[in-house]
């Protein structure tokens, strides 16, 4: 199955993508937060579709896609985690997962501008596969991490080198800045991802592929980072993961190559969907 949420920002509402068509599934009356992830929602909205798709409100083409998850709790990501990435930063493969926090006012829709912020000099893309927790995790193993997984979701994880690398503390300050965290356009339902660390992930600016990899060559596979996380918190449902960026990111370059007001991205992940945002400057 795949989620979708649709709508004004701050307004969205809950709905699926089958067969081509967006369906609206306000009637179900929940939202994809971490309620309807922690009560087994994806299979009880499969059976409410069963007897209730016929009657969903069919939802225009036109209408905005909002990020398909609401309002979770936190996102958790994972540094270097391709080796040819931490070449290109000019760092060691990690020996253990690098984690960091990136806020979740930082999220937007798949479709949405991405604001340079003020004072940026150096504002630039990745391309990530993220993880959708579906019931809490605490002390899980490798062989029981995907008993808690409910989907995967494409996650441009947009970065500010200068925030993250020149001015002091941790890299949070690089990455939570506001719309620096498109997702979507839609959750998959881990029935949907045959092998979540095999999957082609790939990302264009101004139509010139620049990153262009697999999961495969993953440092840590999804398994390994679900179970890592859980021994130094609770992850709870609705709360993403994203795993890393593979190379041909801007920093990579030499010289390095950072987005300007009109660059393009369009990126995308085999069975998650394309996205595509605009970058635009800061006004204040």
């Amino acid at each position: 199955m795949k989620l979708i949420r649709f709508g004004d920002q701050g307004n969205e509402q809950p709905g699926v993508l089958k067969d081509g068509k967006r369906l609206d599934t306000s009637e179900f009356g929940e939202d994809f937060d971490q309620h309807f992830y922690g009560t087994d929602g994806p299979a009880r909205l499969a059976q409410w579709l069963e007897a209730h798709e016929s009657a969903c409100p069919i939802v225009s083409d036109e209408a905005r896609l909002g990020a398909p998850i609401a309002s979770p709790s936190k996102i958790i990501c994972i540094g270097l985690n391709y080796a040819a990435h931490a070449r290109e930063s000019g760092l060691d493969i990690p020996t253990t997962p690098i984690i960091f926090a990136k806020a979740t006012s930082a999220i937007c829709g798949p479709y949405d501008d991405v604001i340079i912020p003020k004072n940026s000099t150096k504002t630039d893309w990745e391309v990530e596969l993220a993880i959708v927790i579906g019931k809490k995790a605490s002390y899980v193993s490798e062989e029981n991490a995907l008993d808690h997984v409910a989907g995967y979701v494409l996650h441009n994880d947009v970065s500010e080198r200068a925030f993250q690398l020149e001015h002091g503390g941790q890299w949070v300050k690089g990455k939570s800045c506001d719309t620096f965290a498109p997702l979507g356009p839609w959750v998959a339902t881990k029935d949907e991802i045959k092998d979540p660390n095999d999957l082609r992930l790939w990302l264009k600016i101004n139509g010139e592929m620049l990153q262009d990899s697999t999961t495969a060559d993953f440092v840590f596979n999804t398994q390994h980072l679900v179970s890592y996380l859980s021994q130094y918190m609770s992850l709870l449902p609705g709360d993403i993961i994203s795993t890393g960026t593979p190379s041909g990111v801007g920093l990579g370059f030499d010289p390095p190559r950072y987005l300007k007001p009109g660059d393009v991205m369009e990126l995308g992940i085999d069975g998650l969907g394309v996205s595509k945002q605009t970058a635009v400057a800061y006004k204040g």
